[in-house]
């Protein structure tokens, strides 16, 4: 998968030490291996498994029982977009996030709408890779800091609801605009002043008025042009 260079926006120390199981789908056998072999000396991770293709992926992965599964997105035969759109529905409580080079808005939208939680470059150090799974798994949903821009920039954009769509409150759009910046719920509650009860019932009522059903589709449906 090659570098990485993504500032986390939770620090390791601030998440809780926990055993992940990781899965890596990367066509890129060299890489895929040297990254799998870092990431298996970090305490407390155990890469369970890697593949090379989505077809692979889908096939198998299912059985290894993941917490977390790391998705390139250019892969031989179907992309790792696909790759996620087929595995999220069998894996609910698994964690997609993807790994690539690619940062137009199309792609990470898509990406965002089929389930993954994360999106981040491949330029990413080692260190701030380790973080961001852990923010993953914790609840977050880490970005390289030039993709969240361009999602805040496009929720930013974001046309006025149509006609016959209930319209957000301020404190509503409050909330929405920081779970497009990918912050945990904590940090959420935080910074608005208000108790995790509280927040939960601004979110439920966010995936009501938006109908949606998840973070995901809440961010990829606010963030399409």
């Amino acid at each position: 998968m090659g570098t990485y260079d993504m500032p986390s926006a939770v620090s390791a120390a601030m998440l809780p030490r926990v055993n992940l199981r990781l899965c890596l789908v990367e066509d890129d056998a060299r890489l895929r291996g040297l990254m799998a072999g870092w990431l298996q000396r970090e305490p407390g991770f155990e890469v369970v498994a890697q593949y090379g293709s989505t077809e692979a992926a889908v096939a198998s992965l299912p059985g290894d029982r993941p917490d977390v599964v790391l998705v390139d997105i250019n892969l031989p035969g179907q992309s790792g977009i696909e790759c996620v759109r087929q595995l999220k529905p069998l894996l609910p409580a698994t964690q997609f996030a993807m790994v690539t080079v690619y940062e137009d808005a199309d792609r990470i939208f898509q990406a965002l709408a089929v389930g993954a939680t994360g999106y981040l470059l491949k330029q990413t150090p080692r260190a701030e890779l380790i973080a961001a799974i852990r923010e993953l798994h914790a609840g977050g949903s880490p970005m390289s800091t030039n993709i969240a821009r361009k999602v805040v920039q496009s929720f930013h954009r974001m046309p006025a609801a149509p006609q016959g769509e209930a319209a957000l409150t301020p404190r509503e759009r409050q909330v929405l605009d920081e779970l497009v910046r990918g912050l945990l719920y904590k940090e959420i509650a935080d910074a608005l002043g208000i108790s995790m009860g509280t927040l939960h019932t601004y979110i439920r009522r966010i995936y009501e008025k938006l109908h949606v059903h998840s973070r995901a589709q809440a961010v990829a449906k606010v963030t399409q042009k």
